[in-house]
């Protein structure tokens, strides 16, 4: 008989579900909390996506906790979630061009008691840097951090490190700036075998589109055109299959699977830790991800650096760097794995607290999921009926499928992607075109997780349907 941990009684289908929260919050030492407000320590978080709002509550609660803060949070146009979650809000854009002096401008009067801070954001990660480094608060370099924001800038460093590179093992893709359809053309008949086209700074695979031999080169370009104004490059085809990312935080680093769609727009599907591999594979990820963080000038800080690898495990190519704490609930799948709370050791670090493990040991197999749905149709989690619960409904006929005992697969965590109504593709065009996401923990000799992350995408799209009682054909997206 299969056995699933069964999910709590009732939630708010608006917000991410708890079943086994990676994000406690600890209480205030005695001391911490008599400190008066106007002599306590500052602590700054520079921007955040809304998504991760839980993870900003947690680094907030873990700065006053261990270390007296108060939090201040900087970001544009705060709402109420902002202010709950931060003692005290700025409302500045880490977009505008005079961010880091405003910034300066505003804080300058308290700078004495500016402890430590962080940078939360792709779209603050050259702007906040530039701010805490003005203020005085030990940060990783500014001036290189604009290639863990830019893709077209990131491409401009690896070739200006070429030799080097392909020295150690890393593939450096052709690129280009383009601007137009010609453009586009021109990149296309120099690289027949396929290339990428996308923005040059975009997040969750927002407008990216693989081209392949015979593709319509017109309908690519007009996916991209929204995306102009902010810049587009387009890639030489990477043809290595497998895709890995190299996270950690400082001197830690860890490797986690990616799995992502094959076709026309190459999403990801799932996050998978640990990573299966080699030795030499291994070797061969994180001699690429250490060189990705010498050109962005990651030191200290976070990282998330998307790699590909190639069959023989010689080669790899970098996607993309970013110097901030990897999506997809990574850093929560690595607490559950390795027993580490990084949130906890970001805030230490940026306080001056350097100990860090020395070395991470799985003692389970995680994976997030992205959970989307069966037809191209117009979804809402309030069509979702009070009490139903898909995910658990999935992850229970998934145990079954596999012949799980009891304890062996476990829910961590469920969320919806969005809590108003969204036209959904079938095949998903991009990160977010996804009902929900949920995380997963398997104990288990009898399989791994990478059979379960397939098994469970298809129990999904089968529970949901079930519980909204879809009817045939289903609704049509416009």
């Amino acid at each position: 008989m299969s056995h699933v941990t069964p999910p709590p009684t009732s939630y708010d289908t608006f917000t991410p579900t708890q079943y086994d929260t990676p994000y406690e919050t600890p209480s205030p030492t005695p001391d911490d909390a008599a400190a008066p407000a106007d002599a306590a320590p500052l602590f700054l978080i520079v921007d955040y996506n809304l998504s991760r709002i839980d993870e900003v509550r947690h680094l907030a609660a873990h700065a006053r906790a261990r270390h007296g803060a108060r939090v201040v949070l900087i970001r544009a146009e705060p709402g109420a979630t902002d202010r709950a979650v931060a003692d005290e809000v700025i409302d500045l854009d880490p977009l505008r061009p005079d961010f880091a002096v405003m910034g300066e401008k505003l804080l300058t009067a308290r700078r004495d008691r500016i402890r430590a801070g962080i940078v939360f954001s792709d779209n603050a990660v050259h702007s906040g840097a530039e701010l805490l480094h003005r203020l005085g608060v030990p940060v990783d370099a500014p001036h290189l951090a604009e290639g863990a924001f830019s893709k077209y800038h990131y491409r401009l460093a690896e070739s200006l490190a070429s030799d080097l590179l392909r020295a150690q093992g890393v593939m450096v893709p052709a690129f280009m700036r383009i601007a137009s359809l010609d453009q586009l053309r021109q990149f296309a008949a120099e690289h027949p075998a396929g290339f990428v086209v996308k923005p040059s700074a975009e997040g969750n695979n927002r407008g990216v589109v693989a081209v392949r031999p015979g593709d319509d080169l017109t309908a690519a370009f007009a996916e991209v055109l929204p995306y102009l104004e902010g810049g587009v490059i387009c890639e030489e085809l990477i043809p290595h299959p497998r895709e890995f990312s190299f996270d950690g935080l400082g001197e830690l680093e860890f490797l986690t699977e990616k799995v992502s769609a094959t076709g026309r727009y190459p999403v990801e599907i799932a996050q998978v830790l640990p990573a299966a591999l080699a030795p030499h594979e291994e070797a061969t990820l994180k001699r690429a991800g250490r060189l990705a963080n010498l050109l962005v000038g990651q030191c200290h800080g976070p990282f998330h650096n998307e790699i590909k690898l190639s069959d023989d495990g010689r080669e790899a190519a970098v996607v993309e760097p970013n110097r901030r704490p990897a999506g997809m609930k990574i850093w929560a799948l690595a607490r559950w794995v390795y027993g580490i709370d990084l949130h906890h050791l970001w805030v230490d670090t940026a306080f001056g607290d350097t100990a860090l493990p020395d070395r991470l040991t799985p003692g389970c197999e995680a994976a997030t999921v992205m959970l989307g749905v069966s037809h191209d149709w117009s979804f809402s989690p309030a069509d979702v009926p009070p009490g139903a619960d898909p995910f658990a409904d999935a992850v229970a006929a998934t145990a079954a499928h596999l012949g799980l005992g009891e304890g062996e697969l476990t829910i961590t965590e469920f969320s919806w992607l969005a809590p108003g109504r969204r036209e959904l593709h079938a095949v998903a065009r991009d990160n977010a075109d996804f009902a929900a996401q949920g995380c997963v923990v398997l104990r288990s000799p009898r399989t791994g997780i990478r059979p379960v992350v397939h098994a469970l995408r298809e129990a999904w799209t089968h529970a949901l349907d079930r519980v909204l009682a879809v009817p045939a054909p289903a609704r049509k997206a416009r």
